[in-house]
C-alpha cells in the first residue's frame, strides 16, 4: 500500500502547527509528569525509545541515566554494535592508508605511469588493474572494450559449482547471502574477480556487509569510504548504548560542517569524524574548536590550506596565476563555529582573523597528509581582532590567540548556548534559559558537559512547552522508527539511503551551515508523504537488511500507536489511521504499524 494525497489531508491538520505554532511562555512554566518526563529524556537524548527502555529508565532512575550518559566514558559499549563495526575499516585508518587502500583517480595515474607500486591485496590490485587499463584506454595506450576490463585468471563457471551459479542468478535475496556468508574467502575473492561489473553490483543488496565492502572495491574503490560512514553513523544511532554522545556527534558536526563530495573530503572525513568531532562532543569547546580548525578536512573544505599572505608570490614572475589570502575559514568561523552572525564583528574582523590562520594547511593535500604549519606562508604583520591587538612577528601561535579569544566571548556563549536548546528544548527556546546556559559556558570556560547540565537541570527543558515540541530530522525519523519496531539491522546502508530520500543525505550538506534542526526545515506536505510511505515500506519488511517481527504488534490501531510511540495517539491520528485502514481488504499488522510510523504524531519527540 502507498499512501495518496487524499490520505495525508487529514494527517496535514495536526502536523504543520509543528511549525507555525510556537509553545507560549507559560507552557514553559507547566512541569511534566513523572511518566512524561522519562519519555521526553528518551525522546530528546536518545534517537528515540525502544520496547522496554521506557520499564529500564524507571529501574534505573532518571537522574542516574542522565548521568550516565554525560558521562559516555562510564558507559560499557553494545557489544553486538562493535562487532557489526569491525568490518568498517576506513573508519579506524589514517588519510594516507585511505587514500592507498581505496585509490583515487591521482593514484592511478601514479601506478599507469610507474611512479608507484601495484598493492599485494588479490581484491585490490585486481580492481587496480582494472582502472589502470581503463586509464590506458582512454590515453589510447590500450585498447578500450574488454581490455579495459582484462580477462580474470579463471573464468566463473570454474570457480563456482553448477548449483552456486544458479543460487547467485536465480536464489532468494536470503539464499544469496547466505552461499555467501558461507563461501570460503578466497573462493569468494576469486568469484567476485572473476564477475562482470554488472554481476557482481547485482549481488550488492543481498550481500552482508564484509562482501558489500569488496564488490564496492572492485567497482568503485572510493565509494567504499562512504560505505563506511553511513554503514556506522545509522548502526550507532540504532545500536548505541551512549546515545546522548551520538546525538551531540550528530548536533556538533552539522555545526562544524565538512562537505564529502568535495575533492579530497572524501578520505578525509572518517579521520576528522574520529578524531576532532567524537572525542569532544562533551568535553572544553576550546579544544573542539581547534581540533576542528587543525582537522585537514576542514582546512580542506574552507580552502584555508590555500591562504597564505597577500604578497607571498608579488616576485615570482614564474607564476601566471598569484597566490594570496582566502577569507571562508574566518568568516565561517565567527558566523558560523563561534559568534552568530548578529555577533558583532565586521568585515575588518573577517580579514584580520583569515591574516591570522595564513599558513595553516595540509602537508600534501592530495596524499592524505596531516595538519601542517608553513611559516613561509604566514602574514608577520600586526592584527587586530575583535578589539584584540595581535603583534606583529607572530607565528601559529596568531591562530591559537584567535581561538582563545572567540571561545571566551560572551557573543560565543550566548551562541552556543541558544543552538544547543534549539537542539534539545525547542526551536524558540525561553531567553532565560539560553541566558543561565551561557553564564555556566563562561564560568566553566566553555565546558559543554556542564552546560548541557544547566538545561537539563532547568524547568524549561521538563516542561510541556520542550514536550513534544520538535520535529524529527529525516535521520532521527529513521533512527526512531527502527528503534520503536524492536527492528533486527543486519545493515544500515539501505536505511542510510533512506535518510537521503527523505532529504538529508548525510555527510552531503554541501553549505558550511549544515543540516537544520528546526521545524520550519522539514515541514511541507511532499516530506511527511515520504514519511508515511517509508513507514509502511519498513514495518512491512521492504527494507533491505532490516527485520521486523509484526507479530507482536497486533491489528488495533490504538493498541499499535502505544506499543510504538510508547504513548497514546491523538484522536487526529486515530481518524487518519482507521480513514487509511477503511479500504483495505485486510488489516495486517505491518500496515498498521507502518501507518503508525508514518503519522504526524510519531514524527514529534
Amino acid at each position: 500500500m502507498v499512501i495518496t494525497k487524499r490520505t495525508l489531508v487529514a494527517a496535514l491538520a495536526i502536523a504543520l502547527p509543528i511549525a507555525s505554532s510556537p509553545k507560549s511562555d507559560k507552557s514553559f512554566q507547566k512541569k511534566l509528569g513523572k511518566d512524561e518526563q522519562i519519555l521526553h529524556a528518551l525522546d530528546r537524548l536518545s534517537f528515540g525509545p525502544r520496547p522496554g527502555d521506557m520499564e529500564r529508565l524507571k529501574k534505573i532512575g532518571l537522574k542516574k541515566w542522565i548521568d550516565q550518559q554525560l558521562h559516555p566514558e562510564q558507559i560499557r559499549e553494545n557489544v553486538a554494535l562493535e562487532l557489526q563495526l569491525l568490518p568498517l575499516e576506513s573508519l579506524r585508518m589514517t588519510p594516507m592508508e585511505t587514500v592507498q587502500r581505496y585509490p583515487p583517480p591521482q593514484l592511478i595515474k601514479a601506478i599507469a605511469d610507474g611512479k608507484q607500486p601495484l598493492p599485494e591485496d588479490p581484491v585490490l590490485r585486481a580492481t587496480v588493474e582494472r582502472l589502470v587499463a581503463r586509464y590506458k584506454a582512454r590515453k589510447g595506450e590500450a585498447p578500450a572494450g574488454n581490455g579495459a576490463e582484462l580477462e580474470p585468471v579463471h573464468p566463473l563457471d570454474e570457480v563456482l559449482e553448477p548449483w552456486e551459479l544458479q543460487t547467485l542468478r536465480a536464489g532468494t535475496p536470503d539464499k544469496k547471502r547466505e552461499l555467501l556468508e558461507t563461501m570460503p574467502p578466497d573462493k569468494l575473492e576469486e568469484m567476485l574477480v572473476a564477475m562482470p561489473r554488472p554481476q557482481r553490483q547485482k549481488l550488492f543488496d543481498s550481500a552482508p556487509t564484509d562482501v558489500r565492502r569488496k564488490i564496492l572495491l572492485l567497482n568503485a574503490p572510493q565509494q567504499v569510504v562512504a560505505y563506511d560512514l553511513l554503514e556506522s553513523k545509522l548502526l550507532r544511532a540504532i545500536e548505541s548504548n551512549r546515545q546522548l554522545a551520538e546525538e551531540l556527534d550528530d548536533f556538533w558536526f552539522n555545526h562544524f560542517n565538512v562537505f564529502y563530495e568535495k575533492g579530497s573530503d572524501r578520505f578525509l572525513i572518517p579521520e576528522y569524524e574520529r578524531d576532532a568531532i567524537r572525542p569532544n562532543v562533551l568535553g572544553k569547546f576550546r579544544d573542539l574548536l581547534e581540533a576542528t580548525a587543525k582537522s585537514p578536512a576542514m582546512l580542506f573544505y574552507l580552502d584555508n590550506f590555500q591562504s597564505v599572505r597577500a604578497d607571498v608570490d608579488a616576485n615570482n614572475k614564474n607564476r601566471k596565476v598569484k597566490r594570496g589570502l582566502n577569507e571562508n575559514y574566518g568568516r565561517e568561523l565567527m558566523e558560523l563555529h563561534t559568534l552568530g552572525v548578529n555577533g558583532g564583528y565586521t568585515q575588518q574582523d573577517v580579514t584580520e582573523v583569515a591574516r591570522c590562520f595564513t599558513g595553516w594547511t595540509i602537508l600534501e593535500p592530495r596524499k592524505g597528509g596531516g595538519f601542517f604549519y608553513n611559516d613561509k606562508l604566514h602574514d608577520k604583520g600586526e592584527k587586530v581582532v575583535l578589539g584584540h591587538v595581535i603583534p606583529a612577528g607572530g607565528g601559529m601561535d596568531d591562530g591559537e590567540k584567535v581561538l582563545d579569544i572567540l571561545a571566551t566571548h560572551p557573543s560565543t556563549a550566548h551562541f552556543i548556548s541558544k543552538e544547543l536548546a534549539q537542539r534539545f528544548v525547542a526551536d524558540d527556546p525561553p531567553n532565560s534559559l539560553v541566558e543561565q546556559m551561557a553564564q555556566t559556558f563562561l564560568a566553566t570556560g566553555g565546558d559543554i558537559r556542564e552546560v548541557m547540565k544547566t538545561m537539563l537541570d532547568s524547568k524549561e527543558f521538563w516542561s510541556q512547552g520542550a514536550y513534544r515540541a520538535k520535529l524529527k530530522t529525516p535521520f532521527e525519523m529513521v533512527a526512531s522508527s527502527v528503534r520503536a519496531l524492536g527492528a533486527d539491522v543486519t545493515d544500515a546502508w539501505a536505511l542510510a539511503n533512506k535518510v537521503g530520500d527523505l532529504g538529508e543525505p548525510l555527510y552531503r550538506k554541501q553549505e558550511p551551515t549544515g543540516y537544520s534542526n528546526l521545524n520550519s526545515e522539514w515541514v511541507n506536505s511532499a516530506a511527511l508523504l515520504n514519511r508515511m510511505n517509508f513507514g509502511l515500506q519498513l514495518a512491512k519488511n521492504g527494507v533491505a537488511g532490516v527485520k521486523v517481527d509484526t507479530r507482536r504488534f497486533g491489528n488495533n490501531p490504538d493498541a499499535v500507536a502505544k506499543t510504538l510511540m510508547f504513548r497514546s495517539a491523538s484522536s487526529q491520528t486515530r481518524s487518519a489511521i482507521n480513514k487509511a485502514l477503511k479500504d483495505q481488504k485486510q488489516r495486517t499488522p505491518g500496515l498498521v504499524a507502518g501507518l503508525v510510523i508514518g503519522s504526524p504524531d510519531f514524527q514529534r519527540r
